[in-house]
């Protein structure tokens, strides 16, 4: 993409009313614009973050067996009341009426109507196990919409819910949620602690909170450092296998880790006085098992081998799609912009041209442009007629991981200049080795 016919309205001076880091730099750095309170429009350079982090949770929830499917953003109110939960809600609901006086809402979340369209269609213990997932907005009116995406009141949202025949089923649905997120996050270049939390108004006993620390974070947090140590890496795990899901789990839960609503002092200072930490953390996504609390509402039901009819157990998924990109700010920047992690830059590289109208450095920037391309790499190209201090300026702030300059001094030696955004560290080389450097670094994500 060429910077000269980009969208990227770009604002040099900080927002008023930015409170944090997250929320000013994508204001800064033209990734959003408020609509109005807590509902923004996605630009260009936004969007396209947003894309890729829900391509990277599809990619996760297919690997680990879940089905993709589409819900409506309207919901009728007569399914929450079958669920008892419409009048329990509470204010965060938005209820509407339409032209025929029916009564709606806007989807908070999912799990009445998912289990609407599985009573319809499910009836035998052969059909399971199933989990279902989409990825939707959803509309929660929080009283005092703030911080940007980070605490919006429309947001975009993967909820999935599982549906299985026994209570052991239904666990190792929870349990390979828990680890198709872990690696979902650690691609996005996060640390992601799963914390036991409090279910809230989704029900159910079984919970866990992932949560990124940083100092905007809204819970506070109780946890033992060695956590933060933890990593899925690369590691093959097969999601069919219930004892190898759980020894996962068990692995990535033993430590302490809670939040303020569950915190258990007593366990806390057992952990050795070094490892104990208290921060704040940021919310990125939960899993719930809640077992019949849904099905048996409603008549979900299924006949299993022996004839009998029995509610299905279920639970529910979430992560915050649209929330995650604050929660990567808030964990990756500097005084001088964002840092996008590889797995979800905008653009994998960004080229600098020194001096715009050079013949001999548009000619390397076009030949560097091409031969990206020919790899599968969009760069964005700064082509504008700018001084060189604004576009380095501009790279700084939008935060590509990688940047290529280019200039009629280096060129007389044959090289270019590869910079990495996260060091600061640059290096000469020719503008083949170049291309291949930053091909190698993306085929290894």
């Amino acid at each position: 993409m060429r910077l000269s016919r980009y969208f990227l309205p770009v604002l040099k001076e900080n927002p008023a009313e930015a409170q944090i880091v997250s929320h000013r730099y994508m204001l800064r750095a033209g990734m959003i614009k408020q609509q109005a309170a807590g509902i923004y429009s996605w630009l260009p350079l936004g969007y396209r973050v947003l894309k890729r982090i829900e391509q990277i949770v599809h990619e996760e929830q297919v690997r680990a067996g879940h089905i993709p499917l589409l819900m409506p953003t309207l919901q009728p109110a007569d399914l929450w009341r079958e669920s008892g939960r419409y009048d329990d809600y509470g204010q965060e609901m938005l209820r509407i009426k339409d032209r025929q006086d029916r009564e709606m809402l806007y989807g908070p979340t999912n799990e009445e109507m998912i289990t609407d369209i599985f009573r319809a269609h499910v009836s035998s213990y052969k059909d399971l196990p199933l989990t279902l997932y989409h990825i939707q907005w959803k509309f929660r009116d929080e009283m005092r919409p703030r911080f940007g995406v980070m605490r919006g009141r429309e947001f975009l949202m993967k909820d999935g819910y599982n549906f299985d025949v026994d209570r052991a089923s239904a666990l190792h649905a929870y349990n390979r949620h828990m680890v198709s997120y872990l690696r979902t996050y650690e691609r996005m270049g996060l640390t992601a602690i799963p914390m036991r939390a409090d279910s809230g108004p989704i029900g159910g006993d079984d919970t866990h909170e992932f949560l990124v620390l940083a100092a905007t974070g809204e819970s506070e947090v109780f946890f033992d450092s060695a956590v933060t140590e933890l990593k899925l890496g690369n590691r093959a795990v097969d999601y069919d296998n219930r004892d190898e899901v759980a020894g996962v789990c068990k692995e990535f839960t033993t430590l302490y880790a809670r939040t303020d609503e569950t915190h258990d002092e007593a366990l806390f200072n057992a952990i050795p006085e070094e490892r104990r930490k208290v921060a704040r953390g940021i919310e990125v996504g939960q899993i719930f098992y809640f077992g019949t609390k849904y099905s048996e509402a409603m008549g979900a039901t299924v006949v299993t081998a022996d004839g009998s009819k029995v509610p299905v157990e279920m639970g529910s998924h979430g992560i915050g799609v649209s929330r995650l990109l604050g929660a990567i700010i808030e964990a990756s920047h500097d005084d001088k912009g964002i840092i996008w992690p590889e797995g979800v830059t905008p653009f994998p590289v960004g080229i600098v041209n020194l001096k715009q109208g050079d013949g001999a450095a548009d000619a390397a920037c076009e030949g560097l442009y091409k031969a990206l391309a020919a790899k599968g790499l969009e760069a964005l190209y700064d082509d504008r007629d700018e001084r060189a201090g604004a576009k380095f300026a501009t790279m700084d702030l939008i935060g590509l991981p990688w940047r290529i300059t280019v200039g009629p001094r280096g060129l007389a030696n044959g090289v270019v200049e590869v910079t990495s955004r996260r060091t600061g560290v640059s290096e000469e080389m020719s503008p083949e080795a170049a291309v291949d450097r930053i091909a190698q670094i993306y085929a290894e994500i």
